[in-house]
């Protein structure tokens, strides 16, 4: 299904990323005062008055990037630009039309698309009145907003509604009732995240550079296959050490791969098969681990590591990586070439079926055989106390697979023997490869555990 899109666009620092965060309703793209925060789109699904669209958020034209990516930048600008329905045009009220606005108008003319006017800022009666002025850059009047204020915000939807074209999804068939599992990919700086979005889109879809630190947002892509289904791919910013990031953007661009962690169905944390697994990567894997999400560990650049040692296997691979990341220890690995597209197809449908995986459910009975055959191999026997034991066990969620456990004592079951539990469970009932979620719960009844 093809949902009609709406790119903001500007010169830098009029508040394009600060719109985009009011209209979608939540904070989603990166806001700074300094100019070139924004380099990728970013988008994100918007419904009102009954129309779905994409929303767009795009760097600023004419920026001048710290990384020297202004090609790029306006590469992704000019995409978003040729596959927008309607283009929001966002001038700063404070400053009045300058030549920057000028030269973007002339990009917009050019590319002879849907444009709405739009002024930032308007914080006072007194910069409404001065928008006339921007009538020389011929696009007619320009709606006042102020994304702090909450200010025209109303308006402007009502307007981008109205020029949408028609064959809009309605309300209730838009991509936030899709279903559509969502997986987070995720490591540290110059892993090829980048590199492998691209690969899977088939298209220039995310700036892709030998400079660390490219990708600062987290940028969700809707990926569909020929029958109605697919998955979205959640592309985060390169992570590094703490003590190491340079400024804000990169500690904000920190904060979202977290959030993209917590909010993604399984996730994908890329390994460059040709360095040393760092304190970084462990960081990021115990993140996963604290989420209980389902992980796919994908090593990349596996060419060069053949090259770099060519009689290295996966299997030897992945018991380093069960060593260095014990626990993670039960996720699946894929080895693949990003650049070269070389097993990205089957690393996508691994991750897919770890979903599927972290979805399922199981029956009672077989719950409580499984729990009782793991207990007969090994009690819970702690240091002091009477020794713990399981009397009863139901499923109470999903992805992750959630288990309620009634026992006599949760004090007498400490971590190692919670790590025994869940490994015997994923092997008993079919969940070998994600992470399972127990709750203990005291029970004053040995039978039934009510």
């Amino acid at each position: 299904m093809a949902y009609s899109s709406v790119a903001i666009v500007g010169r830098p620092n009029v508040g394009k990323s600060t719109l985009f965060n009011a209209l979608a309703g939540s904070r989603i793209a990166i806001e700074a005062d300094s100019p070139g925060a924004t380099r990728d789109r970013v988008l994100y699904p918007v419904e009102f008055a009954g129309r779905t669209f994409d929303l767009v958020d795009t760097g600023g034209i004419g920026i001048v990037d710290s990384q020297s990516l202004e090609r790029q930048v306006e590469r992704q600008i000019a995409l978003a630009i040729e596959a927008a329905d309607v283009v929001v045009f966002l001038v700063d009220s404070r400053d009045g039309p300058i030549p920057q606005d000028e030269a973007v108008a002339a990009v917009l003319r050019k590319a002879g698309k849907k444009v709405l006017l739009a002024a930032s800022k308007v914080d006072t009666q007194r910069l409404e009145d001065n928008l006339p002025s921007f009538h020389s850059l011929g696009f007619g009047d320009a709606l006042p907003v102020s994304a702090k204020q909450n200010r025209g915000l109303h308006d402007l939807r009502e307007a981008i509604a109205v020029a949408l074209p028609p064959g809009t999804p309605e309300e209730g068939e838009g991509p936030e009732t899709d279903g559509l599992p969502r997986i987070a990919l995720v490591g540290r700086r110059n892993v090829g995240k980048s590199t492998l979005v691209n690969q899977i889109c088939g298209s220039e879809r995310v700036i892709v550079s030998e400079a660390p630190g490219t990708t600062r947002d987290s940028i969700d892509i809707t990926i569909r296959d020929g029958g109605g289904g697919g998955f979205i791919l959640i592309d985060t910013a390169g992570l590094r050490k703490r003590g190491q990031m340079d400024d804000s953007l990169e500690f904000f661009g920190h904060m979202r791969t977290e959030r993209a962690i917590r909010r993604a169905d399984a996730v994908i944390l890329m390994l460059d098969a040709t360095d040393e697994i760092g304190r970084v990567d462990k960081r990021i894997a115990a993140f996963i681990l604290a989420n209980h999400k389902p992980c796919l560990i994908a090593l990349n650049k596996w060419d060069l590591a053949l090259e770099k040692n060519p009689g290295i296997t996966p299997e030897a691979f992945s018991k380093y990586v069960g060593d260095r990341l014990p626990g993670l220890h039960f996720c699946r690995l894929a080895a693949l070439s990003a650049r070269d597209g070389l097993n990205a197809r089957g690393m996508l449908d691994s991750v897919l079926e770890l979903v599927r995986q972290g979805a399922a459910r199981v029956g009672t009975a077989a719950l409580n055989a499984a729990l009782g055959e793991a207990q007969k191999k090994r009690g819970a026997h702690p240091k002091g106390g009477k020794p713990g034991r399981v009397y009863y066990g139901t499923q109470i969620g999903v992805s992750p697979p959630t288990f309620l456990l009634f026992v006599n004592n949760p004090s007498q079951f400490d971590g190692n023997y919670m790590r025994y539990l869940a490994n015997q469970l994923r092997q008993s009932l079919g969940y070998p490869e994600v992470p399972l979620r127990m709750v203990l719960r005291a029970s004053t009844d040995k039978e039934t555990g009510e």
